[in-house]
């Protein structure tokens, strides 16, 4: 659209003198408001890209404008608010230039321009970018100083702007910003209070942080102790800490980025998966040692602004307390973090229930609650800070704040975010000083509830469903990937030892009764021609004839003259009409070309067709992409609607990259994040779908897909046995890879969390594949007999269709020993009579080894790590459990050459704590025949020595009594006894 307003201002004024073309231009605004506006945009498009033609085209505007320059407001509004980021520095330079222009010409509207230009200036940032917006619009306040004065709104929001930038301005370097930034508060506040008194409590709050400035300090004195000299009609500090702050200032030290960013993840994001969200917004915005100060503004705006309704309470949305608590973790100073607190408890200290909203202080006690379990320290500071706040937040209204927290209290138990607040605070995993002192602050909820009553009251509204999401049961990495904390001791025994599961319960999908849709509120604002397009859409029922229109529209749009400010208007349009087609399965019951042909003909998918037959280089392209993303917000279900097309239509063959340009032209901006998204919601509308999607998802995305676990829980949580079935066919077909060597590992140890059937889908998926099994083998290490029954069944069985390698012998050996977990002598004994040999060479190799290594850096080694260690201990009680297995059996494992080797060298050097504690795995059984004489076996024919043994009841040779290697054989000794017998011989002899 700009793109040809300026040519028609070119083509207007090309070749004409400068007082020709004036009244060219003016000629042609007189024709009527399509060109009045076409003219206006076209030199507003010069002015910001041509900077010497500026001061010439704002002239220009000033003369043809008919409307009050409404149409380049409207215009600069939109490019502040959606646009701005993505200017070039030019252009950037000119918008400020401009707004500057508007601000000296009076023009009505400017005050609106300016204040949405102020959004754009960043808390917690001193990029050069950033400094020169904040000194820039400083200028501009400071310059039309008369101007601002008659503008109430303009003075509040410019008071509230600027002393919240002083802070992020203490460096030497800025030190003259600073100042500047002072004066026009100091200004503003003394000169306009009752303006800046519309602010409400917070302006309090930003005070207290800058009140340490000389200047800033006389101002807080005459606050405190002198009110009348700021305003007559001011009473006193209490009566602005009574007013609660207009959700307008808390937004306005937001950019539109992060306000969007942080609307998305409240509206749109499953709880559970929201730290690729968090880190793609810790790096953008929280990275820096200057972004702690942004906390604060973040979790006001949380508590102030971010209202959920109650069916997004009632949902698995992820819930304030969750970002709050992550933001908090985040703070890495001592005065970010008690700036955050206070930001978070500060509608509490002054919480009348008939004024303030219950939503403003739910947070916090969420917060608190939530964290109890795994993040206590978490909720210790919090209650800490909640306590110390009553009387240290400003000692003369100590009453008043006590008084505000206790009504915060009550009126969360009243509208029962929580039912009781006594496990809070007598909770045992708070320190005894700090619940003394929270019983001495807050008697009245710490004693004990009453029995729960069975339900809730049906009439209670907002909150209400606060508690919902403890049915996750994702407490546990709610804030980071922190592993998940213990149960209390008492928790184990209740539990008896079992791991506690959470099963999750998909809703029953209710008949949707179909309503005719409404396009009333949009479609007066497409121009004619679409206008006319978009009924014809909502009268028709023919799916043909809708396709045909809907062909008409694409067209429509992909013309040079369409007005891409129409573009939300028209999707919001679409996403109505054809919400019909997004309910439903969409993959057909008989699933063959042509009804797979059939179920991509609906009028949607001509926007696909369209995108298919375009090169990426092509125009058209662009907008229809643009179309898409439009769209996409008003329909999410837009996206895997989008793979379904490219997966089963023939006009998309081979097209599948189209959903990564899709992706990237969203206002996610990201594939994986896309992907995973659309693949969620694809799972909770259509399984099937879900399962014919996922062998092209992995193809044609494996970096998305194959790097963790997400989607492959999402596929494993909701398919059934048959469908289990079809896809490790497609696996061993060969059209489905779900894992890959360098990530596997990382993604079982992953599903150690799912759900049982979960768990078991993923190995047999792993099992259909082709990876050696030593790739995972080290997995064990991860592995508790207890708690993970599904992996360890799953390995043993897999264990013992393989021959034993050296690190599978050494992995299975580093388990702990426990009378009750028989997984590593059950695999033992498999290989010892199937692959004795190789396991007895194994079992030397490693006998020998951890004999050699000291034991003090041993014990170091097996008492530091996390992860099991391999210790000369744990082999022997292992070797010790062996052979107990065996020793009702034939199996002359224990009789190997190299097993027996391994023990004479483990007995040489061992201590005598050792050869007692093992004493049995050292020495045989006497037999019942007198010992033979005998030679020593070569050592390379292990099976020689069988034959030439007596019997022993397959217990182990003493290492002593083959240790000759000459070749004449000596006479034994006599057997020692084994310790059941009257008298046991002394190693020392």
């Amino acid at each position: 659209m700009s793109i040809q307003c300026v040519g028609i201002v070119t083509s207007l004024t090309n070749g004409l003198s400068e007082r020709e073309a004036n009244d060219a231009i003016t000629a042609n605004v007189c024709k009527g408001p399509q060109q009045h506006e076409e003219v206006c945009l076209g030199l507003f498009a010069l002015l910001l890209t041509e900077p010497p033609q500026a001061q010439r085209c704002y002239r220009d505007l000033t003369l043809v404008n008919r409307d009050g320059m409404n149409v380049i407001l409207i215009k600069i509004n939109q490019i502040l608010m959606e646009k701005f980021l993505k200017l070039q520095d030019v252009c950037r330079t000119q918008l400020v230039w401009l707004v500057r222009e508007l601000v000296k010409s009076g023009v009505i509207g400017a005050d609106g321009v300016l204040m949405t230009l102020m959004k754009q200036i960043a808390g917690g940032d001193i990029t050069s970018k950033n400094l020169w917006l904040a000194e820039n619009v400083l200028d501009i306040l400071l310059d039309q100083r008369e101007w601002v004065l008659k503008s109430g709104m303009l003075i509040a929001m410019s008071v509230y702007t600027y002393l919240r930038l002083i802070v992020d301005h203490g460096t030497p370097a800025l030190l003259v910003l600073r100042q500047k930034e002072v004066d026009l508060c100091i200004g503003l506040l003394r000169e306009k209070f009752m303006e800046c008194f519309i602010i409400g409590r917070d302006l309090v709050r930003l005070l207290q942080i800058v009140a340490r400035i000389p200047e800033m300090e006389l101002l807080w004195k005459d606050l405190l102790h002198n009110p009348q000299a700021l305003s007559p009609q001011f009473t006193g500090l209490l009566q602005l800490l009574t007013a609660r702050t207009s959700r307008k200032f808390l937004a306005c030290r937001l950019t539109p980025d992060m306000e969007t960013k942080l609307l998305f993840m409240t509206s749109r994001v499953r709880f559970g998966q929201q730290k690729r969200y968090q880190d793609w917004f810790q790096r953008q915005y929280l990275s820096t040692a200057e972004s702690q100060s942004l906390r604060c503004d973040l979790i006001r705006y949380i508590c102030g602004v971010v209202h959920p309704s109650n069916e997004v309470l009632s949902s698995d949305i992820l819930p304030r307390w969750a970002i709050i608590g992550w933001l908090l973790t985040t703070c890495t100073s001592n005065v970010a973090a008690s700036n955050a607190k206070l930001a978070l408890f500060y509608d509490w200290l002054f919480f009348s229930p008939e004024k303030d909203s219950i939503m403003n202080i739910e947070p916090a006690i969420l917060v608190m609650h939530h964290s109890m379990k795994p993040h206590p320290a978490i909720t210790a500071t919090l209650l800490d800070f909640m306590c110390r706040i009553i009387p240290h937040f400003f000692p003369p209204l100590e009453g008043q704040v006590r008084q505000g927290v206790f009504n915060s209290l009550t009126f969360i138990m009243e509208k029962r975010v929580l039912a009781h607040l006594a496990p809070l605070f007598d909770n045992p995993k708070l320190d005894r000083e700090l619940r003394s002192m929270l019983r001495e602050r807050f008697a009245e909820f710490c004693s004990s509830p009453s029995p729960p009553t069975e339900g809730r009251d049906e009439g209670e509204s907002v909150s209400l469903e606060m508690d919902n999401h403890v049915l996750l049961d994702k407490e546990d990495g709610c804030y980071d990937n922190t592993e998940a904390a213990f149960s209390d001791d008492e928790e184990e025994v209740n539990n008896k030892g079992n791991k506690k599961r959470e099963f999750r319960f998909h809703p029953i999908k209710e008949a949707v009764i179909e309503e005719p849709a409404d396009i009333t509120p949009y479609v007066d604002q497409l121009d004619d021609t679409m206008k006319e397009k978009v009924l014809q859409l909502q009268k028709g029922s023919d799916t043909e004839a809708h396709c045909e229109v809907m062909q008409e529209i694409v067209d429509l749009v992909l013309e040079e003259d369409f007005d891409s400010e129409q573009m939300s208007t028209l999707a919001s349009c679409l996403a109505e009409l054809f919400k019909g087609h997004f309910r439903g399965d969409v993959l057909p019951d008989d699933i063959t070309e042509e009804s797979l042909e059939e179920s991509v003909c609906k009028p949607v998918c001509l926007v696909f067709r369209n995108l298919c037959q375009m090169q990426e280089d092509n125009s058209g392209f662009s907008v229809l992409l643009e179309m898409l993303a439009e769209l996409y917000q008003k329909q999410p279900k837009i996206g895997y609607h989008l793979l379904y097309y490219l997966r089963a239509s023939k006009a998309a063959m081979g097209k599948m990259s189209l959903y990564e340009s899709f992706a990237q032209a969203t206002a996610l901006g990201d594939l994986h994040t896309c992907l995973m998204m659309d693949m969620k919601a694809c799972q909770e509308d259509d399984i099937r779908l879900l399962c014919y999607l996922t062998p092209s998802i992995y193809t044609e995305f494996p970096d998305e897909t194959l790097r963790s676990g997400e989607l492959l829980n999402m596929i494993v949580a909701v398919i059934d046995s048959t469908q289990l079935q079809e896809l490790m066919c497609h696996v061993m077909i060969g059209n489905l890879v779900m894992f890959r060597k360098d990530s596997v590992l990382n993604i079982l140890i992953q599903s150690l969390e799912w759900e049982t059937f979960e768990q078991y889908s993923a190995w047999q998926l792993f099992l259909a594949h082709s990876i050696p099994l030593e790739t995972i083998i080290p997995i064990l290490q991860h592995l508790k007999y207890k708690e993970h029954p599904e992996a360890l069944s799953c390995l043993l069985l897999q264990l013992r269709r393989e021959k034993p390698s050296g690190e599978m012998v050494k992995m299975v050996l580093s388990r702990p020993c426990h009378p009750e977990d028989q997984f590593t002598t059950s695999i033992l004994r498999h290989w010892a009579a199937k692959h004795d040999d190789v396991l007895g060479e194994h079992i030397k190799a490693l006998l020998i080894k951890n004999n050699n290594m000291p034991r003090k850096r041993q014990s170091l080694r097996s008492s530091s790590s996390k992860l099991a260690q391999l210790t000369l201990e744990q082999i022997l009680e292992h070797m010790d459990n062996l052979r107990l297995n065996l020793s009702n059996t034939k199996n002359s494992f224990f009789t190997q050459t190299p097993i027996l080797q391994a023990l004479q060298h483990v007995q040489a050097s061992c201590d005598e704590a050792h050869k007692m504690s093992y004493y049995d795995c050292e020495y045989e059984e006497p037999s019942s025949k007198p010992p033979k004489s005998r030679r020593k076996a070569p050592a390379s024919s292990p099976r020689s020595r069988k034959g030439a043994v007596t019997p022993v009841s397959n217990e182990e040779e003493s290492a002593s009594s083959s240790a000759s290697e000459e070749e004449d054989s000596k006479p034994k000794a006599p057997k020692r006894k084994r310790k059941g017998s009257s008298a046991v011989a002394s190693d020392s002899d």
